[in-house]
């Protein structure tokens, strides 16, 4: 065989093989989980009542509230807790995206009236 049929049926063979060897469709990287993102919005919620515990606390104790009112919105957040832990319960230990927003509104409502 002359060289140029070589080099055309090698260059054939190598285009076919080539040609096998297909990369599949890109894949998206994996994201979390959503019973993770569920309970993160829960470990969230919690950590805001917590912050807003501890401001009302400095705000008592630097006498910007009188002991009652604070033990009143100190109140109002357990009860947002209970809200939250109830929540959680219903769908396996986290919170939906609509959940974490009333529960969210309420921590609104409790921070203005704390001051902030």
């Amino acid at each position: 065989m002359s060289r140029i049929a070589r080099a055309l049926a090698a260059s054939a063979l190598v285009s076919t093989l080539a040609a096998c060897v297909i990369t599949g469709p890109q894949q998206r990287p994996a994201g979390p989980a959503p019973h993770a993102l569920s309970i993160d919005r829960l470990h969230q919620v919690e950590s805001r009542i917590d912050n807003l515990g501890r401001r009302l606390d400095t705000r008592v104790n630097e006498g910007y509230y009188p002991q009652p009112q604070g033990a009143a919105v100190h109140r109002r957040l357990d009860e947002i807790r209970r809200e939250a832990r109830d929540m959680a319960a219903q769908h396996g230990g986290g919170l939906s995206s609509d959940e974490e927003h009333v529960l969210n509104e309420e921590l609104d409502t409790a921070a203005r009236a704390i001051g902030e």
